[in-house]
């Protein structure tokens, strides 16, 4: 996937609004806002630097198995020669497969960390 911020207010009780884009070689996508679009509105309810960020985040969406607010709460520990750092999603929307989820979190990790590597 790609993504593209649209707007971005860092601070407590600012957020952000991004989309992403499923690429066109993935022939039966059907995206949560468009065809091949998942926009997410989130708003920013902690941050606590360097440890933590809690946010809220909706898809921008009319279907109602994605509606509602979940949760995320990003951590962030040192360990030896880097960052630890995990993802916690809590109160998914029912249309969001927790074992997809966490496989799109897992790759999102997996490109953090070789971008810095």
């Amino acid at each position: 996937m790609t993504g593209c911020r649209h707007e971005l207010d860092a601070r407590v009780g600012g957020g952000y609004r991004m989309s992403l884009f499923y690429p066109p070689t993935e022939r039966t996508v059907r995206g949560k806002t468009a065809e091949r679009e998942d926009m997410v509105g989130v708003r920013c309810l902690e941050l606590v630097p360097p440890c933590r960020i809690v946010e809220s985040v909706r898809f921008v969406t009319t279907d109602p198995a994605f509606l509602g607010e979940m949760t995320l709460t990003v951590t962030f520990g040192e360990v030896p020669r880097g960052t630890d750092v995990t993802l916690l999603f809590e109160n998914l929307p029912p249309g969001v497969r927790p074992e997809d989820n966490d496989a799109g979190a897992r790759m999102s990790l997996e490109q953090l960390a070789r971008r810095f590597e």
